[in-house]
Order: structure tokens, then C-alpha cells, then sequence
């Protein structure tokens, strides 16, 4: 069997056809999250706590102006999946043409926008004196050179929904590798500072973009890559945007609502957000099953339906969110054990390494939960139902987690702690995943789902 090739998920069995799919998204997910980690790592050891705290500052921001990508590929995974599984070429064609097409688009504007927003969005949060500037300098560079991460996050989601998440990985780490020299090159020799790891960035993504769009342009035996197709039909831009919207729009909410919170967080100085940024590094890795197990419920349910197999969609989403739980249950357990050792890679502060494990400790097993969320949302997702993970997504990050931890926070001030307890920002996160997970099942239990599907 050629790994390079695409995966048809309409046959075998469904467990080892999703686990088989997802390890490679998932050891891409993990490069993916090296990206920033070895940013915050090169920062924090070469440049200081403060550099460090920059860094993970700038993350709301730059998350709010990658939502139009993150929109195109959730509408770009489905169609493609879809009209893959349907065996429709011409269909699949011409998506392909369009997401690229809209992703230039997408990039243009982020990059004209981004810089001229940064600025007051960081004051807006209170971002402290001492690292405000490098949080601009960090952004403006990521937003010039934007379009090697579009690019690359759009054409890997069109890969993954062919079946082939064997290719997007080898590119990925190939981007990482070189991000990691660069990053050391940059920091360490040139004394460039935070601009220097948000050089080594964008030049890695777009390494990463050539090689999956010289990728696609080889597989003319699935689909076909024609200059005309890159014009974008009214039909495939409207069924792009109903489907991405809202996962679009969702990330958008998200994001903001971060926003808002990180404006809480910066309340606290710069040790808590040292601290946050730590454990947001780690939090990163161990999401990881739960977002790889998620993409690939998408792609497992839309070739499945484009197949007309739902029988077979369900059987999959029962035994993948098994399977995803018992490895969220195994990564948790081993942060609770190692978890200091862990925080440590980033600074040898002992007050921050101690703040960053109890942190940590208090959302530990809200990543058990978080595979339920993911997994099942895929699921839906796949059929072609992205409003459902949206209002999901909106009542638990938005409508409960930022009023709890405003209020949770407010509750537990004290004369010795006057701006109340930190802690309590990781007790409404907890909080809000458990209801999310809960919401996720009872409406995939529901099945409007099932009457969604695109085809």
C-alpha cells in the first residue's frame, strides 16, 4: 500500500481506519504545536520571563485573524471528503480551485488589516508596558508574511479530506525542523529577539505551502488542477462559505472571548501570564488527540456519506471516541505525574514552574472530555452540520466560561488576595468543557445531524 496516496474510509474496519488516519495528523499536530512551543522555549531561555510572557500575549490576536482560514478549510475538508467519497471529480476540481483561490484572497486582507489593528487590540487588553512592544513587533511580522500559514493550513485540509494525511505530515515536519533552526539561528547568534522566532515562522510556512501545493498538482489521477478552476464558481464560494461560516464564525467567537479573558489574565502581571503561557504550550500538546481524532471523524463521515453509508458513520463515532478517550486518559495521566518537569523546559524560575503545574492540575481532566466535544462535533461536522458545533461552541466558551471566570475570580477576592484568586480562571475552564462535552453528546444523540448532509 502507497502511504502517499489517498485513503478510502468507506471501507474496513472503522476503529483501524480512523486510528490508521489519525496518527499522522496527530504527529503533525504535534510539530504543529512546536512551532509555538519552540518559540516560547528559544524566547524564554535566550531573551527572558518577560520575552516569554510577549510571546503567549500575542496568541488571541493572531488566533482572531486566522479565523477566515480556519473557516475555508472546515468548508474545503467536508466538500472535499465528500465529493471524494462520492467519487465526483469534477466537484472535487473545482473546490480545490476555489479554497486556494479564497485563501490568497483571505491573505491579502490580514495582511493589509493586521498591522493597523494590533496596536490598539493590545492596548484594549492591557497589555503591561514591558512587553507591549514585542508583542507588535511579534504580530506585524506574522501578519506580512501570513499566506505560508494559510496556505499551507488550507491545502493540508484539502489533502487530509482526499484521505492523504501521510503527505501534509512529511511537510509539516520539514517546516518544523527548519522553524527550529531558524529559531536558534535568529535568537541565540543574531540577538534578533521575539522578531526573530516570528521570522523563523513565516519563512518555515511557507516552505511547508510549496511543498503541499506541488503535492496536489501531482495527483492528476484524483482530481484535476486547471488554471480555469482557480476562477471560483458562485455555487462551490456559497456552499464554502455556508459550510465554514460557522466554524469560521465560531472560532471568531472563541478567539475574542480569549480576548476578553486574556485581558483578565493580564490583571494579574506578568508572572500569571508567564505562567498561562506555559501551561497554554502544554495544554497544546495534549489537545492534540482531541483535535486529530476530530479532523479525522470529518473526513471518515463525509466520504462515508458521500457514500450513503450511515450505518457506518455511526459505528465509527462510537468506537473513535473510545479510542480518543482512553488516549486523553493515558496523556493526562502522564502531565499529572511529570507535570513539573514539563513546565521546567521553559524557565528555571521555581515560583513560576510551581504556579504553571497547579494551573495545570485543575483543567487535567477536562482533556478526557475534550475528546467527547471534538470527536462527536467531527462527526456532525461531517455530515455537513457545522451550526450545531458552533452554538456549542458559543454557550460554552462565551455565554458561561467568561462570565465564571469574571465572576469566580470576583468572588474569591480576599484581603490577602485583592484581585481574587488566579486559579479560578482554570476552574471556569473546566467547568465550561464538562458542559460542552455534555451538549456535544446529547445533540449528536439527537441526530439532526444525520439529516444535514450536503448531498
Amino acid at each position: 500500500m502507497n502511504i502517499f496516496k489517498p485513503v478510502d474510509m468507506t471501507k474496513g474496519d472503522t476503529v483501524k481506519v480512523i486510528i490508521m488516519f489519525t496518527i499522522p495528523m496527530l504527529i503533525g499536530n504535534v510539530a504543529q504545536q512546536l512551532y509555538n512551543t519552540v518559540d516560547s522555549i528559544i524566547v524564554g531561555r535566550f531573551v527572558g520571563d518577560n520575552a516569554l510572557a510577549a510571546v503567549g500575549s500575542a496568541g488571541p490576536i493572531l488566533n482572531l485573524m486566522l479565523v477566515l482560514f480556519m473557516g475555508i478549510a472546515t468548508g474545503a475538508s467536508i466538500m472535499v471528503s465528500q465529493y471524494y467519497g462520492g467519487k465526483q471529480r469534477e466537484d472535487l476540481s473545482k473546490t480545490i480551485g476555489a479554497c486556494i483561490t479564497m485563501t490568497v484572497v483571505a491573505s491579502l486582507f490580514i495582511m493589509v488589516v493586521g498591522p493597523f489593528i494590533t496596536k490598539p487590540l493590545l492596548k484594549l487588553l492591557n497589555t503591561p508596558a514591558s512587553i507591549i512592544d514585542w508583542c507588535y513587533d511579534y504580530l506585524v511580522i506574522i501578519f506580512l508574511g501570513i499566506a505560508g500559514g494559510g496556505l499551507y493550513n488550507i491545502l493540508s485540509g484539502v489533502l487530509r479530506g482526499l484521505g492523504d494525511s501521510v503527505s501534509a505530515l512529511i511537510y509539516l515536519l520539514v517546516a518544523t525542523v527548519l522553524n527550529m533552526i531558524l529559531d536558534y539561528v535568529f535568537v541565540a547568534n543574531f540577538g534578533m529577539g521575539v522578531a526573530g522566532v516570528a521570522w523563523a515562522t513565516i519563512i518555515a510556512q511557507f516552505v511547508s505551502a510549496a511543498l503541499s501545493l506541488w503535492k496536489l498538482t501531482r495527483m492528476q489521477d484524483v482530481f484535476d488542477m486547471k488554471k480555469e478552476y482557480l476562477i471560483p464558481e458562485q455555487f462551490y464560494l456559497t456552499k464554502l462559505v455556508r459550510l465554514g461560516l460557522p466554524s469560521g464564525v465560531t472560532q471568531a467567537i472563541f478567539s475574542m472571548s480569549m480576548i476578553v479573558v486574556q485581558s483578565l489574565t493580564n490583571s494579574f502581571g506578568e508572572q500569571f501570564i508567564a505562567a498561562n503561557v506555559i501551561v497554554m504550550r502544554i495544554d497544546g500538546f495534549v489537545m492534540l488527540p482531541a483535535f486529530s481524532f476530530g479532523s479525522a471523524m470529518t473526513t471518515f463521515a463525509g466520504q462515508n456519506i458521500g457514500a450513503r453509508q450511515m450505518d457506518r458513520v455511526v459505528e465509527g463515532a462510537k468506537k473513535g471516541t473510545i479510542a480518543a478517550m482512553a488516549i486523553s486518559a493515558v496523556l493526562t495521566g502522564l502531565i499529572l505525574l511529570f507535570g513539573r518537569h514539563l513546565m521546567a523546559i521553559f524557565t528555571d524560575t521555581e515560583e513560576l514552574i510551581t504556579l504553571s503545574n497547579n494551573m495545570m492540575r485543575i483543567i487535567a481532566v477536562g482533556y478526557v472530555l475534550m475528546e467527547v466535544t471534538q470527536c462527536l462535533s467531527g462527526i456532525m461536522r461531517g455530515a455537513g452540520d457545522t451550526v450545531t458545533p458552533m452554538w456549542i461552541s458559543i454557550i460554552s466558551s462565551v455565554a458561561l466560561r467568561i462570565p465564571l471566570a469574571y465572576g469566580l475570580v470576583w468572588l474569591s477576592r480576599t484581603p490577602e488576595l485583592p484581585q481574587g484568586n488566579c486559579a479560578m480562571m482554570y476552574v471556569s475552564m473546566l467547568i465550561s468543557w464538562s458542559c460542552g462535552a455534555l451538549m456535544t453528546f446529547l445533540m449528536y444523540k439527537k441526530g439532526d445531524w444525520k439529516r444535514r448532509a450536503i448531498f
